[in-house]
């Protein structure tokens, strides 16, 4: 039997050194009661956190080297949202005995990876036994003071810009639901579900630059998300249909996992799990995006408007409101 000591040990040797020393505002990391921080001078601190459960969030056909890197990408996600830089995280896991093997192992490959790839730190966190696993990351950030960016500061008039392909993650879990995941040809599918690639330096240059008003993460779905800064930010917005950078669906795979013709744009409306950026920039500062990073591309999808409605302009150029159809864990199916 594996004791708790033990577990802790592999995990510490296996992912501690992985993300340096959070920018030198760690002093204590993990082994101790708690962390100690020291933020640089005149620094805010970012905090958020995050659920990955087994059953809700990831299935038995998951790998759990990409449960491992997915459980920490998201929470950065959150971080490159707030236009903040990651510092460190907890690690809060609760798992049978029989994952403590082989499957920890990979687990913590792919946690170790994704640490390594977002320059942040293994803090401190706790253990548990439970008959399914459970994972909750706590991310830590910090960003200049005043600079993070928020859903709130959205104005009538500001565009919408989304980061990225949207639907892409929908996809790449379709393909795993519907068993075709070892196909040769199913990786390049898998890897933006799998392994998503949180927008840390875009996130980070439109604070730096005060370009954008609003910004979050599209983690439930375009439609649902949209709603949500839409909301914090007492405003309106419309869409332009033609204009979301949807996911690319090949007919041979719109065949075989029975799509119907419009799932492109629905995967991109309502799949979740994509971990792009929406955010808005003022007309005045569209001049400044180009000097953004372009390592990711970036895409104006519509407008901010006055008033609380949410409209999709179809490639039709008709209208009708844009229902909030993204991820929710308190309705009983998507609808």
């Amino acid at each position: 039997m594996t004791s708790e000591g033990a577990l802790l040990n592999r995990i510490k040797k296996a992912v501690l050194s992985a993300g340096g020393k959070g920018g030198g505002s760690v002093r204590l990391g993990i082994g101790d009661d708690a962390a100690i921080l020291k933020p640089l001078q005149g620094r805010e601190l970012i905090v958020s956190s995050d659920f990955l459960i087994e059953g809700v969030h990831f299935t038995s056909s998951h790998s759990p080297d990409a449960i491992g890197y997915k459980a920490l990408a998201r929470g950065v996600s959150d971080l490159a949202a707030m236009g903040a830089r990651p510092i460190g995280f907890l690690l809060n896991l609760a798992m049978p005995s029989r994952r403590t093997g082989a499957w920890l192992d990979s687990f913590l490959a792919g946690l170790r990876r994704a640490a390594q790839m977002f320059c942040i730190t293994l803090i401190g966190g706790d253990l548990a036994k439970n008959e399914e696993v459970v994972i909750c990351i706590v991310v830590i950030g910090d960003s200049a003071p005043g600079r993070a960016i928020r859903r709130s500061g959205a104005r009538p008039g500001d565009l919408l810009y989304v980061s990225g392909k949207l639907g892409a993650a929908r996809l790449g879990l379709e393909v795993i639901l519907k068993g075709f995941a070892k196909r040769s040809d199913a990786a390049s599918l898998l890897g933006p579900h799998l392994y998503p690639n949180p927008r840390l330096e875009l996130g980070a240059w439109l604070a730096s630059h005060r370009a954008a008003t609003a910004m979050m993460d599209i983690s439930d779905g375009l439609s649902i998300d949209l709603e949500r800064l839409c909301e914090a930010s007492g405003v309106g917005a419309t869409v332009y249909a033609d204009r979301i950078p949807a996911v690319r669906i090949l007919t041979n795979w719109q065949k075989r996992l029975k799509l119907p013709a419009g799932a492109a744009l629905d995967f991109a409306l309502n799949g979740g799990d994509d971990y792009e950026l929406l955010f808005t920039v003022p007309k005045r500062n569209t001049v400044r995006l180009y000097r953004a990073p372009r390592s990711v591309p970036f895409t104006c999808i519509g407008e901010i408007t006055r008033g609380r409605d949410i409209v999709l302009v179809d490639l039709a150029g008709r209208k009708s409101p844009l229902k909030p159809r993204g991820w929710d864990h308190f309705r009983s199916a998507r609808t």
